[in-house]
């Protein structure tokens, strides 16, 4: 174990010899750091400029040395509003991943988030004083306005993240610009898959996205890309895409398939023991598009400006199918009855 003298004896020790200091002197002379006096002892004098640039030297070293030892939190705290199916679906990905989510709906699915490792708040306010860093809706596009304006704002942080996950996007876009405080950051996006499409895993999915209203600071930066590296993570095939084009192609895709899954249903397709591959397509459609609710094929039409053109065009192709169908059967009945009367 180290000794060291006590205060008294350093007190009352006696003046070093004046022989001692030309000594001492002359081993601190290349550096000339240090003065003796054989009255006050030893004095600091100003170090030369090489001795501080290499002191900077070793603090520069030793700082990138800790920093790259200390590793920055890559783990989110994200808030699901909408505890649903498909708020169930994703919150099971983003606690896999490490990220705490807590959730609120207006059923009961505290025994289920349990189950998930999800904290759910039946209130909330009581949700909005956890400080999530990101708020995600995952509610009804019929439903969003009146959800998105019962959030408590003034209990959450300044700079919270605001994403939605809608089929739609230019109407989450402008009720998010309308009602969300100006401080809050908006990123609209729609995982292009659901808990059927994507039950065994994420990997080559459409994961579309648009920056709305992203803030330049650092900090807010890395929580918008540590948010979308969570899909990123799983696979998910990134696509940045304004609200307007999205709804565009989805009202291309999306809502014509919804509607002829929708129209098979009421028709009424029937398995058999001969069915072809194209059948089978067509059955599994309509299994694929029963299971979301009327409220969503509803909300595509409502709340997409596109769906209205893509409807009429539909129905003029179905018309204009049918007069092809009827022409060249009255041409081949005509032809018929003129052979038959020569």
């Amino acid at each position: 174990m180290l000794s060291f003298p006590s205060l008294k004896s350093c007190l009352t020790a006696k003046p070093v010899p004046p022989n001692l200091h030309s000594s001492l002197s002359d081993s601190f002379s290349g550096s000339k750091s240090l003065s003796f006096n054989p009255q006050t002892g030893f004095n600091l004098r100003p170090k030369s400029l090489q001795i501080r640039a290499m002191e900077a030297s070793l603090d520069y070293h030793f700082g990138t040395q800790l920093q790259t030892h200390i590793k920055t939190p890559t783990s989110l705290k994200i808030a699901i509003i909408g505890f649903g199916n498909f708020g169930q679906f994703l919150a099971k990905t983003f606690v896999s991943q490490g990220h705490t989510v807590l959730a609120h709906s207006r059923s009961d699915y505290s025994d289920t988030a349990a189950k998930l490792g999800v904290s759910f708040f039946s209130d909330p306010h009581d949700l909005c004083e956890e400080h999530p860093e990101v708020v995600m809706l995952c509610t009804s596009i019929l439903s969003t306005k009146s959800v998105l304006k019962s959030i408590p704002f003034h209990r959450l942080r300044r700079s919270t993240l605001f994403v939605d996950v809608l089929s739609v996007k230019e109407f989450p876009r402008s009720l998010f610009l309308e009602i969300l405080p100006e401080e809050f950051d908006i990123l609209c996006t729609h995982p292009m898959f659901g808990p059927e499409s994507g039950k065994n895993g994420w990997a080559g999915l459409t994961f579309m996205y648009d920056k709305v209203r992203i803030g330049n600071d650092d900090p807010i930066i890395s929580r918008y890309g540590r948010f979308l590296d969570v899909f990123a993570r799983e696979g998910c095939r990134m696509v940045e895409m304004s609200c307007a084009d999205h709804d565009k192609y989805s009202a291309e895709s999306q809502f014509i398939t919804h509607t002829m899954g929708r129209v098979l249903e009421r028709f009424g397709l029937e398995s058999s023991s001969i069915n072809t591959k194209g059948y089978e397509t067509l059955l599994k459609l309509v299994e694929n598009t029963a299971k979301d609710s009327f409220d969503l094929y509803c909300g595509l039409f409502m709340y997409n400006n596109n769906a209205m053109d893509q409807l009429e065009k539909l129905e003029l192709a179905f018309q204009s199918l049918k007069r092809e169908l009827f022409g060249n059967l009255q041409s081949l009945y005509g032809r018929q009855l003129f052979e038959e009367g020569e």
